[in-house]
């Protein structure tokens, strides 16, 4: 009983601890503020379910981390399957909801999304979650070169998806929209009839 416990309250102590930076990971990794908070939470729930396991875990942070990525990797693969029906039509998108945060963030979410997912990781576990090369190798299961080259290619990627707009706010460079379909010439269409 003593153990469960102990165990229990160092759920509560990494709750303390991580819980609002693994939040804002998790943001910048799905682009929603609700979902990332879900996932964190789920981290924890899973965590609470067996508190004496969670107890032997070396690294709290680092285990809640890779729980709640895994978590967000399944619900991108169920989304993708959800797009798949929305796109064939049989499904209605919902509308989306953006909170109000500070357009900084939301410029850097929103570039962040245009990277692949794996850049996309790599990125935030070195950037946003302060860990070194090596730590993002072993949470992704990747060489450090290619973290490295992951960092390289998402770093020059997010400078050009990103400028600096009045007030030094950083915004997502918007691509042109291709100049439109030249309207067909009614007249010939009338000479070439038949």
């Amino acid at each position: 009983m003593g153990d469960e416990l102990e165990a229990r309250e160092a759920v509560r102590d990494a709750y303390q601890a991580h819980y609002r930076r693994l939040v804002a990971a998790l943001y910048a990794l799905t682009g929603d503020h609700a979902e990332a908070q879900d996932l964190v939470q789920e981290a924890y729930a899973r965590a609470l379910a067996r508190p004496r396991q969670f107890l032997d875990v070396a690294d709290p942070e680092a285990w809640l981390r890779t729980v709640a990525m895994n978590l967000a990797r399944t619900r991108w693969r169920r989304r993708r399957l959800f797009d798949t029906l929305v796109r064939s039509g049989r499904v209605a998108r919902p509308v989306e909801s953006v909170p109000g945060v500070d357009p900084n963030r939301v410029a850097l979410v929103a570039a962040l999304q245009q990277l692949s997912q794996a850049t996309r990781e790599t990125i935030v576990l070195h950037h946003l979650a302060d860990m070194s090369v090596h730590e993002v190798a072993d949470a992704l299961g990747v060489p450090v070169g290619t973290v490295k080259a992951r960092l390289s290619r998402g770093r020059a990627m997010l400078a050009t998806l990103l400028s600096d707009v009045e007030g030094g706010e950083a915004a997502p460079r918007r691509r042109p929209a291709p100049p439109p379909a030249p309207e067909p010439d009614r007249a010939q269409e009338v000479r070439d009839a038949p």
